[in-house]
């Protein structure tokens, strides 16, 4: 029997933001295949065209449910749609989740519409900060949301980490004009990033060679690696 086409208007219906290891771990926890749950969907919700490759591509994220699906999915696993959706990333995510058509946010922020869809495709804003304050107020981003959605991050990230590895001093100004903060603020977390990866790689050269120092050295790339969430997580926390 030859799989059944997913329909048009699920191929080109975006879901929401999903959680993938969420789904994984909510069927693991029911004992069922995904080809278990594939069944269900297909005999018990009206989706024929889900197979159990679809459902591993979802629980592996390279795949997004739609909103039917997702539903569908949230009954066979016994849980709440809420539990399988994931913290919005992207502009587009984030607009999904306010229930808002691209029309609505172009016209509210000041955009095109046209103009707008393609900053949503290629996740790089073009908007000028009193568009981007309308979008945060919209969409009710937070900063570490702002600065993702806007395509800084990455630029953020780069920062942070010369910031820590080097002298953080030289960082204050390029990272305030990524991250609007009161620049002591910024002086007293960039600090802060400093001591605690310089202190890994203190606990490296202390250790010398063997096993001990290749743990610390990989816990100072996995700090490096995680720089950003290190950077907002001190602000939160007042420690920078």
């Amino acid at each position: 029997m030859s799989p059944v086409p997913r329909p048009p208007s699920h191929a080109h219906q975006p879901g929401p933001p999903f959680d993938a290891p969420a789904a994984r771990r909510l069927r693991a926890a029911l004992g069922m295949t995904p080809a278990r749950v594939a069944h269900h969907l297909r005999t018990s919700y009206g989706l024929p065209h889900v197979t159990p490759d679809l459902v591993v591509t979802w629980e592996r994220g390279t795949a997004t449910p739609t909103h039917p699906e997702l539903t569908a999915l949230a009954a066979a696993l016994w849980c709440s749609p809420a539990d399988l959706i994931g913290r919005p990333r992207t502009l587009r995510e984030h607009r999904i989740a306010r229930g808002l058509a691209p029309e609505d946010v172009a016209r509210a922020v000041g955009h095109e519409f046209l103009a707008y869809v393609r900053m949503e495709e290629s996740g790089q804003w073009r908007g000028t900060e009193r568009q981007s304050a309308a979008l945060a107020e919209l969409l009710g981003l937070t900063l570490p949301d702002l600065i993702a959605v806007t395509g800084r991050e990455g630029r953020l990230a780069d920062l942070l980490r010369g910031a820590a590895a080097t002298r953080w001093q030289a960082y204050v100004r390029p990272v305030g004009r990524v991250v609007p903060l009161d620049r002591r603020l910024l002086e007293e977390t960039l600090r802060e990033l400093h001591r605690n990866y310089q202190g890994h790689m203190v606990a490296t050269l202390r250790w010398g060679d063997g096993s001990a120092a290749g743990e610390a050295s990989d816990t100072g790339r996995d700090f490096l690696d995680r720089i950003v969430e290190h950077f907002w997580s001190a602000l939160e926390n007042g420690t920078g």
